[in-house]
């Protein structure tokens, strides 16, 4: 297993470094220079895309930059794909930032998701063809442009019967939800799951991916004015119930666990004594698994809830997943299919969705960096 782990450590890296080489020679271009971007002529120029580019760690609103950067010239086992749709998620900010669990050599081109469709495949391209949509495999890929060559390899193919949102949105957020209720716990209809940052976009696939397999949810989020509103809408997409922060050392509780069973699965992505409150309200033996830090406080954790409870403390990190099955994709493939089934079958939605445009990319930036933000900023290229 260490030498499969290895082994995708350094082609992921090797990836990276082809990406990061063709950026480091970019350069900005005047943009009333005409220039065909899928010509493979020989001319001088070479075809070219848009990005959001940053040359250094930072404040995303003043270190990217969207810049005209040349396309690398495409091998016989590369794709070049025109990207659709990317969303901006707290990993995209925290890589800007400098400050999250994986690094890409600088220049770097930002976010880790997003949907394209296939323009041109390379003569030994076999699992892709021109016309498909597909996803990244992995992080670090650089989803922020307008077009990319990508090996074949780095990608996996979507059907096209599903809405672009929820293309552009399905490897991250829903793959996270997908796995934490699935390998952590037994989970059966009928049993409960507790987890804060309710509205998040893992927080809402939380919601359908258990309400689909008959799982109650107990959903606790940060008071806020339109708190009324924000319930009925959790509770629209299948949330069983959805409570304030405040509420989880309050007696109703106890009158709330009278009609719902206790949790055997809490999900933080908080951190925090949002956390440690989660841990309070799980049955003996049960688990809490954090994917999240928004607090950016830790995890402090009663010793009564390990000794008496034999509570169990867990992590997850999507990125870490989908290392450590890279060498055989079938489990990615198959949880993709999975998730197009419910949301073909109308049990699985995007989250709730701002469009931005690539040229206003620095409002969608700001956006996704303010409190209370339930929306997702997704850049249309």
């Amino acid at each position: 297993m260490r030498l499969l782990l290895h082994r995708a450590y350094l082609r992921s890296q090797s990836i990276l470094r082809r990406r990061n080489s063709a950026l480091s020679k970019c350069t900005r271009r005047d943009d009333n220079v005409n220039v065909s971007l899928f010509s493979h002529s020989t001319g001088l120029q070479a075809p070219t895309c848009k990005a959001l580019l940053y040359r250094e760690h930072g404040d995303p609103s003043k270190v990217v930059q969207l810049e005209d950067i040349d396309l690398p010239s495409r091998g016989v086992n590369d794709v070049l794909v025109k990207m659709l749709a990317a969303p901006i998620n707290p990993a995209d900010i925290n890589m800007i930032q400098g400050t999250y669990g994986i690094s890409v050599d600088l220049p770097a081109v930002g976010g880790n998701e997003g949907v394209a469709q296939v323009l041109e495949v390379g003569s030994n391209v076999k699992s892709i063809k021109a016309g498909d949509w597909v996803i990244p495999r992995s992080s670090g890929l650089g989803t922020w442009t307008t077009e990319a060559v990508l090996p074949e390899d780095a990608l996996v193919s979507l059907p096209k019967d599903i809405p672009l949102l929820c293309a552009a949105t399905l490897k991250v957020n829903p793959c996270t939800a997908f796995r934490m209720l699935s390998d952590f716990e037994d989970l059966k209809p009928g049993d409960s799951v507790i987890q804060n940052a309710a509205n998040s976009g893992v927080g809402q696939a939380v919601i359908q991916i258990a309400a689909a397999r008959g799982i109650n949810t107990i959903n606790v989020v940060r008071d806020r004015p339109e708190f009324a509103e924000l319930s009925e809408r959790l509770k629209s997409i299948g949330a069983t119930h959805v409570i304030k922060e405040e509420a989880l050392r309050q007696p109703e509780m106890k009158e709330l666990f009278r009609i719902c069973p206790k949790p055997k699965l809490a999900l933080n992505g908080v951190g925090g004594k949002s956390a440690t409150e989660l841990l309070r309200h799980l049955q003996n033996g049960a688990t809490m698994v954090t994917y999240g830090g928004m607090a950016k406080k830790p995890v402090t954790i009663p010793v009564g809830a390990l000794i008496f409870k034999d509570v169990k403390v867990r992590g997850f990190w999507i990125t870490q997943w989908h290392k450590d099955c890279s060498s055989d994709g079938k489990a990615f493939r198959a949880m993709l299919g999975e998730l197009c089934d419910l949301i073909r079958q109308g049990k699985l939605t995007a989250p709730v969705c701002t469009e931005v445009g690539l040229q206003e990319y620095s409002k969608g930036l700001d956006a996704a960096m303010q409190p209370f933000i339930s929306a997702k900023q997704v850049l249309i290229m």
